[in-house]
């Protein structure tokens, strides 16, 4: 069994539009609501063992805060084809992980991480699918199971989705 964590980088700010899309930091709500997710996270043990940033300021900050309240932080790989890429990009970097490696942590974009995480899960609650559907917020997280012993056997439709949690579930 594998499991892939989708998180959606936390709300970013629009303060400063001299800045280039990528060089934008988080805003205060999502700097408030990244560590809350991780807390979460840390608290169900969802703690990966591996991690896959996109290079882009915002997603960057949004792994700082949500590590912060874990023990540790697991290897980190900055990846900016995370940024520039779609949900193929992100289903060609988990077929290409490890098999030692049981669960990762995507940090991403949308629309990219929500279109790879619906399509590894058609399966799971069907309320909490169609809420992960209808939208995908900043800040939220999809838990993926994938019940195959090689990263390489992933292939769309073979995961099930255990949980989605977005920021305003845990106020």
């Amino acid at each position: 069994m594998k499991t892939v964590y989708f998180l959606r980088h936390a709300k970013s700010s629009w303060d400063d539009p001299s800045l280039a899309d990528y060089d934008r930091p988080l805003a205060g709500r999502g700097r408030k609501a990244a560590p809350a997710m991780g807390l979460y996270m840390h608290e169900r043990g969802w703690i990966p063992d591996k991690i896959l940033c996109s290079g882009a300021r915002r997603a960057r900050e949004t792994l700082d805060a949500v590590a912060s309240p874990w023990s540790g932080c697991p290897p980190v790989e900055i990846r900016d084809d995370i940024y520039h890429g779609g949900p193929d990009t992100l289903l060609r970097l988990i077929r290409s992980l490890p098999d030692t490696l049981g669960t990762v942590l995507l940090v991403g974009h949308n629309p990219a991480l929500e279109e790879a995480a619906l399509s590894l899960a058609p399966s799971g609650d069907p309320k909490v699918r169609q809420r992960m559907a209808e939208k995908y917020p900043t800040g939220a997280l999809a838990v993926v199971d994938l019940p195959v012993n090689s990263w390489k056997e992933v292939r769309e439709g073979t995961g099930y989705l255990r949980a989605f949690v977005r920021p305003k579930d845990l106020e």
